[in-house]
């Protein structure tokens, strides 16, 4: 309740009178009696007690980079008696909104607007709602909280896929692997009856003409998984404009392959973002962020071989500041078999195409170059 201003005062109305009494100069001692005077009659302003209901009322919790965020707060008296004007302070994010409150009488509410800044992408945290009290010179601060805080997620912008593909695979029922199996979907070639085969899988009409029991060979099929992985390492980006690009085409790539139903991770230099929808996917990039701490775009890839074993195509999204050789052991990092773009993000470059090893690298320049470079890929 006393401020860092009031504390100094109040040391200094003791030191001072305890330097008077050692010098015995009076001019000290008035100076702490008036120094212990004004902490005094500061403390009055903080005594009592009020009564509020304060409601904080965000319109949604959701928005799009640029669309606007607005909310609300409703200040009502629950006490018995009118009450005095008061400040109220709004934590959004970093920042803290003050908010003058005017004198209610019993029962009467205030509401009170106000605009939230949506330039960029993040998660912002808004409140929590806290009435504050002081003295005119700040030595004592009194504050209460009357509400808890609430998130707003500021979704990247993302562009729409259909038609690209993101999984890079057209079946139905997964991709073919080399793996032979007894019991699949995808035939492969008759072979010769072994004990132990289901009979369900028997070719009567091979087994009649040849005489000799044939069963069916399958090949396995896996379902497509598609992993995003995202450097946020500030060395590989040119600056911010560049990241913001990446994270959106991450999130474009994931919600499109949430739309087709595919299985999908998304692993940034922080870890894996945990989603299992579409939306939940745009909640967690939000707050993806730069570190010049953070692993590059090849550590990055490894950790997502690492944690979707069973990925069939895999994109990486990195900046320009990420060198070939970096990029060439970012698509070494997964299993033979496994499809791996790489989307490289340039800014204001046109769309190109080349290839470092086997490995294709898409550069775009914008966001919206995504889904026709993706295209080119394909073709």
């Amino acid at each position: 309740m006393l401020t860092p201003i009031g504390w100094t005062a109040a040391l200094a109305a003791i030191v001072l009178y305890g330097v008077s009494r050692w010098t015995g100069w009076q001019e000290l001692a008035v100076a702490a009696v008036g120094l212990a005077a004004a902490v005094l009659m500061a403390a009055v302003f903080i005594v009592g007690r009020s009564k509020y209901v304060v409601q904080l009322d965000l319109r949604t919790q959701r928005v799009v980079v640029g669309e606007p965020a607005n909310g609300r707060m409703l200040v009502t008296n629950a006490a018995g008696s009118r009450l005095l004007p008061v400040r109220m302070e709004l934590p959004v994010g970093s920042a803290v909104a003050s908010i003058g409150v005017p004198g209610l009488g019993r029962g009467v509410t205030h509401e009170e607007l106000f605009v939230i800044p949506t330039a960029r992408r993040a998660v912002i945290a808004v409140g929590p709602a806290r009435s504050v009290r002081g003295d005119a010179f700040g030595l004592f601060r009194r504050t209460v909280r009357w509400t808890e805080p609430e998130v707003l997620y500021v979704h990247p912008r993302t562009v729409p896929l259909q038609g690209t593909s993101p999984g890079f695979i057209q079946d139905l029922e997964g991709q073919a692997t080399k793996e032979l199996s007894n019991n699949d979907v995808s035939f492969h070639a008759l072979r010769g009856y072994v004990p132990g085969d289901d009979r369900r899988y028997v070719h009567w009409k091979t087994t009649a003409r040849t005489g000799t029991l044939m069963v069916h060979q399958f090949e396995e099929t896996k379902r497509s998984h598609l992993a995003i992985a995202l450097s946020t390492r500030t060395s590989d980006y040119a600056g911010d404009q560049e990241f913001e690009i990446a994270v959106a085409s991450g999130a474009s790539l994931g919600v499109q392959a949430y739309r087709e139903e595919r299985a999908t991770s998304v692993v940034s230099g922080a870890g894996v973002l945990r989603a299992s929808t579409a939306r939940g996917l745009l909640d967690a990039i939000s707050g993806v962020e730069l570190s010049p701490a953070a692993e590059g775009v090849t550590a990055v890839a490894r950790n997502a071989a690492a944690a979707v074993p069973d990925v069939s195509v895999a994109i990486i999204l990195c900046g320009s500041g990420s060198s070939s050789g970096e990029i060439r052991s970012a698509g070494m990092a997964f299993p033979t078999g496994v499809r791996v773009v790489v989307v490289r993000v340039v800014l204001n470059s046109a769309i190109s195409i080349r290839r470092i090893g086997s490995l294709p690298v898409v550069t775009v320049g914008a966001l919206d170059d995504l889904a026709r470079a993706l295209r080119a890929v394909r073709a």
